[in-house]
């Protein structure tokens, strides 16, 4: 049944983010409210969501512990200033969060989005080697391809040109490595790929460019998502943090979206085995339920700052919202659900059977490539000629036409369902996005 929430009259006031508007606005697709691996559509529909939201709702939609949880926290302490006050839930929250973290990381500093999260880490790593008396350390190195937010840190790192290219000049000093999507060599690929570990390596081009004393950190995504699930080929994480210790530099990892069980452990770093200086995360840190981040540090940068006298203010940055009391129960609940459901490991136990269900589009119209880690998965359109990212989209709109959600970025069809999913909704959601392929144009 259809809730009573009907789709407002004019449509014109709010400026979407991310989105065609004009085309969204002659159309409207509105959800009106969602339940475990469902929305409901303004008309009634329900949609098979096989994106987790926006990568965040890992443990599915409206789930009790966490909605209660809210509740509760806002009848009790609804807000508390995080300048020079505290509450004793985001301290709670953030020995939780070491506790699941990779041996090595000691702190977490609130933010309130990936976004923010990026930016916090860019000011850290710049922070800590002049506070070390490296002050020269002010270089940034990012990825092409890669994405860190939206803030001007984050683009100037990031590397999707259509995010870069209206904002003017960005950040100075910043340079980036290649991307390691390699279809020639790795196409098809199931897991990590063989072939490009060596690109590891143009970063010992670039200190030699720059020199290793100009440059303060390295930030990279384990499994770039936004552009379109790019994987690091085996060996090429474990390169970087080799490199970047070497040279004293920092490395930082964008969990945004890999935090949170989707590769099957709490963090990419623990998949992979390689532990960063810093790790930025968001999005499944509460669900998706309420914006909330944490950057997560190891002892040795904390400690860099914490110096001079005990009364001064050691680190000039903040949010009115860092740990919120209500973003906090958010994520103690979802860590909660998480923990209670086993959704960790369950990402890696259905792995295999998400890994070959995906696959099974091999040959379907117009595919040209198909990657997967973990709960991640890819499928690469070929796309019209003269009308780049047209199929793709078109493949969005027919998708949810059918009653399932996916996203796109490009030509590349992009998901990462809720770690909830059982096996007959993998079979629905592939199986319907592949009658959706066969109807494309």
């Amino acid at each position: 049944m259809a809730l009573d929430r009907p789709t407002p009259n004019d449509l014109n006031a709010f400026w979407m983010p991310f989105t065609a508007n004009r085309q969204f606005k002659k159309d409207p697709r509105m959800f009106v409210g969602a339940k475990d691996m469902h929305y409901t559509t303004s008309e009634g529909r329900q949609v098979l969501d096989g994106t987790a939201g926006l990568w965040c709702c890992n443990a599915g939609h409206c789930r009790p512990k966490i909605t209660e949880a809210i509740a509760k926290q806002a009848g009790e302490l609804d807000y508390a200033p995080a300048f020079q006050m505290g509450h004793p839930i985001a301290f709670e929250l953030a020995n939780r969060l070491i506790g699941i973290a990779p041996e090595g990381m000691e702190h977490v500093f609130y933010t309130n989005s990936g976004s923010e999260s990026v930016e916090t880490a860019l000011k850290l790593a710049i922070g800590y080697h002049r506070a070390r008396g490296e002050g020269a350390r002010t270089r940034l190195i990012g990825r092409e391809r890669g994405y860190h937010g939206v803030n001007f840190g984050g683009i100037s790192v990031g590397g999707i040109v259509t995010n870069r290219k209206m904002f003017g000049t960005l950040l100075g000093g910043v340079d980036h490595m290649p991307h390691t999507h390699l279809p020639d060599l790795n196409s098809y690929t199931q897991g990590q790929p063989e072939h490009g570990a060596n690109l590891a390596d143009e970063l010992e081009r670039i200190v030699a460019l720059h020199g290793a004393e100009t440059i303060a950190a390295v930030i990279v995504e384990p499994v770039a998502g936004s552009t379109g699930v790019i994987l690091p080929p085996k060996g090429y994480l474990q390169r970087l943090r080799e490199i970047t210790a070497k040279h004293g530099i920092l490395l930082i990892f964008d969990e945004v979206i890999t935090g949170f069980g989707r590769l099957g452990a709490p963090f990419a770093a623990q998949y992979f085995d390689v532990l960063p200086d810093m790790m930025c995360t968001a999005k499944g840190l509460t669900n998706g339920v309420i914006p909330m981040g944490a950057v997560m540090t190891t002892g040795a940068v904390h400690d860099a700052f914490m110096d001079g006298p005990e009364h001064m203010i050691e680190l000039f940055h903040g949010y009115t919202y860092s740990g919120n009391p209500i973003a906090s129960a958010a994520a103690i609940a979802t860590l909660d659900t998480y923990r209670e459901e086993g959704l960790f490991e369950r990402g890696a136990e259905i792995a295999p059977y998400w890994q070959d269900a995906l696959h099974s589009l091999r040959g379907a119209r117009h595919v040209i490539d198909i990657r997967n880690l973990g709960l991640i998965g890819a499928v690469e359109l070929e796309p019209i000629a003269g009308a780049p990212t047209k199929r793709a989209f078109s493949a969005f709109l027919k998708a949810y036409e059918a009653g399932i959600l996916i996203r796109t970025t490009g030509d590349i069809i992009a998901m990462s369902p809720p770690l909830i999913i059982e096996k007959p909704q993998i079979d629905q959601l592939i199986g319907t996005l592949r009658g959706v392929l066969e109807a494309l144009d």
